[in-house]
């Protein structure tokens, strides 16, 4: 077998890597070392700008394999037929530390799914909660602002977090899933993942429905407790990417199996409360989880910054037969996560190998800019519509019409019978179990009674008593204790 030669970058082969050029044996170093300055400005260049959000993340390929017919739901090809498999990236992440943060805390986790369907890539971006903070994206900034590092202490501060949901009372159904049993997930194999938003389905007849989407893991669901967390966070800062490393690595392949709740679109105005809301969930007993396939990860990335940081998820990424909804955070997001992209990793991120179509090909008049590798035959044109055989529209939409009405302007999303901040929180307080519940009140007075305003604190505790009495007169006893030690 030949030996391998080092090059630079331009293929040059490299005579010494262990001594850089100088001005006699012991003199200064020359300029026309390219090979030496090439190399520390590779360097200083290799990493990019870390994500906002979800910075500290793992990931894996695998497959999606359909076990139900829901062709009367979507046309969408790849569930299109029982046993059709279609390869899949997911990548697994906490939301608010930094790129080099620990594992283990309590954090929502975001479980991105990339399907390489022969229609495109589609992209269903959620996390492992059904439900989140807020409900329109124009709080969503300020939201991140008050949960990231302080611009003066560079750390969390309890007082910017508590009062953030102080001011924000439909945050407190998730606050009392985040602060719950599932907070801290053992392991990224160990949680279920879900759309999260309300998406909307199309089948071949125009039909359309308002569709969750829910992964519910088949290796069961566990979890940590926040002293249990704090022990493998300080022996271990990554001991979740471990954890599927070495599970995949050793044959072990974490599956999950798909379901999804599906609503007629013609039921969705007069529902009781906004079911585009997202800070609630849809009852089962409404809309009872219907099977569509398995979700197996069985392959680790060869190389984690090329597929894992650099890889980019984006709601946008529809194919026929799944769109959109009028969740005003989903409709945010449509374009805030492909421009996050756009900033970190440049307007041809989509011709990287992790985010580029693998059953089907790219076809468009997009050109130039940065890194761009799409070159076209010296023939080709970069407009549309044209008279040489370029890429044309179909003329069909991948979902149906949204119908919209009235005045434009900055509303409030119209208010259904029983729209509530605080119902859906206090059912699922009143879903746990008595230990549950005094692990819930424990992790919310843990961080509520480090807040320095007293203010903050009341409006706090006022949103757990309207969610359930007996839960608000538990975090406010718990609390008075912790400020009176």
């Amino acid at each position: 077998m030949s030996k391998r030669v080092l090059t630079t970058e331009s293929g040059a082969p490299v005579a010494d890597n262990q001594n850089s050029a100088t001005a006699g044996a012991g003199g200064p170093l020359l300029l026309q070392d390219q090979h030496l300055l090439e190399k520390l400005a590779r360097f200083n260049r290799e990493r990019i700008p870390e994500r906002v959000v979800h910075a500290r993340g793992s990931g894996a390929y695998g497959h999606f394999e359909v076990t139900d017919d829901v062709t009367g739901f979507t046309h969408a090809d790849f569930l299109n037929t029982v046993g059709k498999r279609t390869e899949v990236f997911l990548r697994f992440s906490t939301v608010a530390d930094n790129l080099g943060g620990a594992d283990a805390v309590r954090d929502p986790r975001g479980f991105a799914v990339k399907f390489y369907t022969e229609e495109g890539n589609y992209d269903l971006v959620g996390n492992n909660t059904p439900v989140f903070f807020i409900k329109d994206p124009l709080k969503f900034p300020d939201f991140i602002h008050s949960q990231k590092r302080d611009p003066f202490t560079g750390k969390q501060e309890p007082d910017n977090v508590w009062d953030f949901w102080a001011h924000a009372p439909e945050a407190t159904h998730q606050v009392t899933w985040l602060m719950g049993d599932r907070g801290i997930p053992a392991s990224y194999r160990h949680m279920n993942g879900y759309g999260s938003h309300t998406y909307q389905w199309t089948n071949a007849e125009g039909e359309s429905f308002f569709v969750k989407y829910h992964f519910k893991t088949n290796q069961g669901v566990r979890s940590l407790s926040t002293e249990q967390a704090q022990e493998i966070a300080g022996k271990d800062p990554n001991s979740h990417q471990t954890d599927l490393l070495q599970a995949i690595e050793r044959g072990v392949r974490p599956s999950w199996t798909l379901h999804v709740q599906i609503m007629p679109a013609a039921e969705a105005a007069d529902y009781r409360f906004n079911p585009f809301d997202l800070t609630k969930v849809w009852p089962h007993t409404d809309f009872p989880l219907q099977r569509v396939g398995r979700l197996v990860l069985d392959r680790n990335p060869d190389n984690v910054f090329a597929e894992v940081e650099q890889a980019a998820f984006a709601p946008n990424n529809f194919v026929p037969g799944i769109g959109p909804s009028p969740d005003k955070m989903l409709q945010g997001r449509l374009f805030a996560y492909a421009d996050a992209h756009r900033y970190r990793l440049g307007v041809n991120h989509t011709q990287l190998a992790v985010n580029a179509p693998k059953a089907t090909t790219a076809d468009n008049y997009g050109r130039d800019g940065f890194m761009a590798s799409n070159a076209q035959g010296r023939a080709a044109k970069n407009y549309e519509p044209n008279s040489y055989g370029g890429p044309a529209e179909t003329g069909r939409p991948l979902s149906a019409p949204l119908a919209v009405t009235g005045w434009t302007g900055t509303h409030e999303a119209p208010l259904h019978t029983k729209d509530d901040d605080f119902f859906q929180a206090g059912e699922l307080y009143r879903l746990m179990s008595a230990e549950e519940r005094s692990r819930l009140i424990a992790n919310i007075a843990g961080g509520l009674a480090q807040v320095s305003r007293d203010d903050v604190v009341e409006k706090n505790l006022a949103h757990f008593h309207a969610a359930d009495p007996e839960y608000g007169r538990r975090v406010a006893e718990a609390v008075h204790a912790l400020r009176e030690d």
